[in-house]
């Protein structure tokens, strides 16, 4: 393997096509404020390096990242990229993630609007993300261990699993298909709407208005707490720890808890025919 350290580049496509070579303690910055420095690379590795200029990472294959900071100036910094293993690493800019295949992220601090749009195959471990919208159209998606903040996450995603993680959301999960999040904090208003095959276990759900016009819903000893008007016009059983503010016009399935605060049947444009049970054994 070729190598090239302790260098800076600030040229238009620096190490433009660079193959089989480990680019080392280089810093890429400066006055010339050059894109694309690694464009259309093969089986490169990146290690402590400093990036500061748009579009660094583009159409690349087989591609390591380690210890290393993209700043809030590395604008839409992997694009279009395969088979990559991002490790120990801070990015700022935004768009960071768009359109690749088969991306490893562990142990990463990640802060970037529309992070991950369109990806496939990635998987997530022991990191922390800041994203406005995060996996918008996305699929094929495992996450171990993530600290989230954000507003519009997971919408329009497929095949997606979540495990011991928190998510600071909001309307996140809407139109998403066969989703899996397993022992999780979930807190975010409008929680899940329109999406299909979601599957919550041991989960604690915080936030109002949740479930509303879902398919194939199920909660499995979840916690509910802030959750008024929930599972409006879904097909859904949940089997809750806990009691539920409040429940509203649920279309089918079954629906148990400690305790319910209320039960609304009003203003429905369909008939009710979930089930609704306390543990105390009384069938509303």
């Amino acid at each position: 393997m070729d190598m090239i350290e302790n260098m800076t580049y600030d040229s238009e496509r620096a190490l433009y096509n660079i193959r089989n070579t480990l680019v080392k303690n280089c810093r890429f910055a400066g006055p010339a404020d050059g894109e694309s420095v690694l464009k259309e690379t093969r089986d490169i590795i990146i290690e402590n390096c400093s990036f500061s200029l748009r579009y660094p990472i583009w159409h690349a294959e087989k591609y390591e990242l380690r210890n290393s900071q993209l700043d809030e100036k590395t604008r839409a910094s992997l694009w279009y990229s395969d088979d990559g293993m991002i490790e120990n690493t801070d990015i700022r800019g935004v768009k960071a993630l768009r359109e690749c295949n088969n991306t490893v992220i562990r142990n990463c601090r990640i802060e970037s609007v529309e992070f991950g749009w369109k990806t496939n195959n990635t998987k997530i471990y022991d990191s922390s993300i800041t994203s406005e919208y995060i996996f918008l159209d996305a699929k094929n998606i495992e996450i171990t261990n993530l600290d989230f903040k954000g507003k519009y996450s997971f919408q329009y995603v497929e095949n997606l699993i979540i495990r011991d993680s928190v998510l600071d959301t909001k309307d996140a999960f809407w139109h998403a298909k066969n989703v899996t999040v397993t022992d999780s904090v979930i807190k975010g208003e409008y929680l899940a709407w329109f999406s299909e095959g979601l599957t919550l276990i041991r989960c604690r759900i915080i936030g109002t208005q949740p479930f509303c016009y879902c398919k194939d819903l199920k909660l499995i000893d979840c916690e509910m707490e802030k959750c008024d008007l929930s599972f409006e016009y879904s097909d859904v059983k949940a089997d809750v720890k806990g009691s539920i503010d409040s429940v509203k016009n649920p279309k089918s399935g079954r629906i148990t808890a400690d305790s319910i605060g209320e039960i609304i049947y009003e203003d429905s444009i369909m008939e009710s025919k979930a089930k609704i049970v306390t543990r105390s054994h009384d069938d509303k």
